[in-house]
């Protein structure tokens, strides 16, 4: 005999195993396969429960049928013996050695009694009927119970409406689910849309319908959150902007009073802090500018190689420039070269020099040849204030890459950041280098945001 706990220990492994299985295989179940699993599987169990009530239910009915109907012919067999003195009905029997000991106790107590025997082989159960005689005598009745058939057909019937009702709750089931998905579906896209930066996005209004669910309350409530979010930052937005402002105008007088001061060190240390507040104030000003997704791109055609060589030359003339591959792209130069020089200025800033500018087709690189750039700044992108690790930190305020980031953004191109490290090293190995990539849309970026304004031509309305 096994104990109570002698089969938890193997279920408990298998509860442990199904899920590490799922998710080695990466097996996703959408809802709507839930949900029909779920419904067929109570279906299943409804309809087995059903089924053997009704087929219990049944086989008792017939069973009590059966045993009154043998009483009846017994009550008959009892009178024609009374008046004949001898059996004369089919399968009655005086003093059967073959009647059940339990029939026999009660027939002996003077009851008229009716019993259900096994049948030969586990066949069709034996139907009994006795009563005691006036002569000490016991008069009883065997039948063979003869409604095995029906009972059979009655399975059968059971079994095939329990397999209608299972195939159509699961039908039922990836209808439902397939609505409760979509709509899901949608909300999940709309809810991405919001926080890629398209404000005027609408969870509820997207994932539409007449019927209303709690979908339509998870909705409600995504879009009130995007509402206060976005009137949040908003706030802060205009906050920053009202401050570096409000800043501008005294940090100049600032530079101007400085400038007014006797030649000598300390005049010197004056203005290089006053030029460093003045380029934070602008820096400070063109993020809230980013921020507010109101920036428009004037767009120009122009060659792409050549447009960076020539931009490099001027901003950093040891850096080495080699274009693969040229391309004429429709872009917006000015924050072309913002983004080209603060990419420059970081390289120059935080790593080591060779700094090298590859241009190939659609694809800028500015690689150098320091410590890398720091985790954070390869998983979650460039942060405001934030200047990395101690080997890329001590200088700087940390806006030179949010504003390659929102210029980037604006021209509807994608900046991404890694490190380099020899092929085949591990991940932890130490970087041989930095490496930003601007990627250039292939068509003028329209979908960013922003709106952008088409330089008027000749012949154009």
């Amino acid at each position: 005999m096994r104990g109570k706990g002698a089969g938890r220990p193997g279920g408990a492994r298998i509860r442990r195993l199904v899920p590490t299985l799922v998710e080695r295989t990466g097996i996703r179940t959408g809802l709507r396969w839930k949900l029909s699993t779920a419904i067929a599987l109570v279906g299943a169990l409804v309809a087995v429960a059903l089924s053997l009530v009704v087929h219990n239910a049944a086989r008792v009915s017939m069973l009590d049928n059966a045993r009154d109907l043998a009483d009846a012919r017994l009550r008959i067999a009892q009178r024609n013996y009374e008046l004949s003195s001898r059996p004369n009905f089919p399968n009655v029997k005086i003093d059967d050695p073959e009647l059940p000991a339990e029939l026999r106790k009660k027939v002996e107590q003077g009851r008229r009694a009716t019993y259900v025997g096994e049948g030969l082989g586990g066949g069709a159960p034996d139907i009994w009927a006795a009563v005691p005689l006036k002569d000490g005598h016991v008069m009883s009745l065997r039948a063979r119970f003869t409604s095995t058939d029906i009972l059979d057909d009655l399975d059968q019937a059971l079994v095939i409406g329990s397999i209608a009702v299972v195939l159509g709750g699961s039908a039922l089931g990836v209808l439902i689910g397939a609505q409760l998905s979509r709509r899901l579906r949608k909300a999940a896209a709309a809810a991405n849309r919001v926080a890629k930066g398209e404000t005027d996005v609408r969870v509820r209004e997207a994932i539409g319908g007449v019927v209303r669910d709690e979908t339509d309350d998870l909705a409600r409530a995504v879009d009130a959150m995007a509402d206060a979010l976005k009137q949040r930052l908003e706030a802060e937005r205009r906050v920053t902007a009202d401050i570096a402002h409000e800043l501008r105008t005294p940090v100049t007088g600032l530079l101007t009073a400085a400038e007014l001061l006797p030649p000598g060190r300390p005049t010197e240390l004056v203005l290089d802090r006053a030029k460093a507040m003045r380029t934070l104030v602008e820096d400070v000003l063109e993020v809230a500018r980013l921020d507010g997704a109101s920036e428009r791109a004037e767009l120009q055609d122009i060659l792409l190689g050549e447009f960076v060589t020539r931009r490099v030359a001027a901003k950093d003339p040891d850096a080495e420039v080699v274009v693969v591959h040229e391309s004429e792209v429709t872009t917006d130069p000015r924050r072309l070269e913002r983004v080209l020089f603060n990419l420059l200025a970081n390289a120059s800033r935080h790593g080591r020099g060779p700094v090298e500018v590859t241009v190939e087709g659609r694809v800028i690189r500015v690689r150098d040849h320091g410590p890398g750039f720091p985790e954070h700044l390869l998983a979650e992108g460039p942060s405001r204030f934030r200047t990395g690790s101690k080997d890329r930190a001590g200088r700087g305020h940390g806006l030179g890459l949010t504003i390659a980031a929102g210029q980037a953004r604006v021209l509807g191109a994608r900046l991404t950041f890694r490190n380099v490290r020899p092929p085949g090293a591990p991940e932890h190995a130490p970087a041989e280098g930095a490496s930003a990539v601007l990627w250039l849309p292939e068509h003028a970026p329209t979908n960013t945001g922003s709106y952008p304004m088409l330089p008027v031509r000749e012949g154009r309305r």
